[in-house]
């Protein structure tokens, strides 16, 4: 084992969720998916992986959580904060946190040990280390797919919902992203408030994926890293009602 420690986010949005309540869930994690709560698959794959030593269930509502997660030793659930970037900002600084961690969300339920690995391989020698999706591998298997993408040099690119926190510099990374946590569905409105010059670097083409995070690094003051997933299943979550049904979809072999 190479001692990661996962973050799993099973927590709902401030006020509720619209696709837990669009189906009779009043809870997220809680939401089934093929059977069986949605919290479920991604931790179920994360004990799977052998880069992961031990998991941290984040959750702001324990005691919903703790009737349903496996009797695992390698298994914490412990209470989150309201938001994502509240609740890593607390990790980062405990100082009991042991880094590096692998962070996830329990609506990734297409995660699987080998997105886990190549994720973990590519993620270490740097601070903060995010995983995205190419658009051409996107619609080369999901043709009608719609994603959020950030437009980076030729291509797009959208969010995996891998996370890689291997020092506590990540830190200011995660300050930053408290900022524009509301616009992180708007991609262009999140590289401008990233700075002017990265923004119209991504957008007049002149930088590259590499270029473009080693440029944010550098304003944020870490290493950065965005990590192409080669399976672009680890770009969909459950999301949307859309969402949903895809994943649902591909789990029982229709997609």
């Amino acid at each position: 084992m190479s001692g990661w420690t996962a973050v799993l986010l099973a927590g709902s949005r401030p006020g509720g969720d619209p696709l837990s309540r669009s189906l009779g869930v009043d809870y997220k994690p809680l939401l089934p998916v093929a059977g069986e709560p949605m919290v479920l698959r991604p931790l179920r794959s994360l004990l799977a992986a052998p880069e992961v030593s031990d998991i941290l269930v984040l959750t702001q509502q324990p005691e919903r959580l703790a009737g349903v997660l496996p009797a695992d030793p390698r298994i914490r659930l412990a209470a989150s904060g309201e938001t994502i970037a509240s609740t890593l900002t607390d990790l980062l600084a405990d100082p009991g946190t042991r880094f590096p961690l692998l962070v996830t969300t329990a609506d990734h339920a297409l995660l699987t040990p080998e997105m886990i690995g190549q994720f973990t391989a590519a993620a270490t020698g740097c601070d903060l280390a995010i995983g995205v999706v190419a658009r051409t591998a996107m619609l080369r298997r999901f043709p009608g797919a719609q994603r959020t993408w950030i437009r980076v040099g030729g291509e797009g690119y959208s969010g995996a919902n891998l996370f890689a926190l291997n020092s506590a510099r990540a830190a200011l990374g995660v300050e930053r992203w408290r900022a524009i946590e509301q616009d992180r569905k708007k991609g262009w409105r999140v590289l401008l408030q990233l700075g002017l010059p990265l923004f119209l670097g991504a957008v007049l083409r002149v930088r590259d994926l590499d270029q473009t995070m080693a440029a944010l690094g550098r304003r944020l003051g870490l290493a950065a890293r965005a990590v192409v997933m080669s399976d672009p299943l680890a770009a969909i979550d459950v999301d949307k009602p859309a969402d949903h049904i895809l994943v649902s979809a591909i789990l029982a072999g229709e997609k």
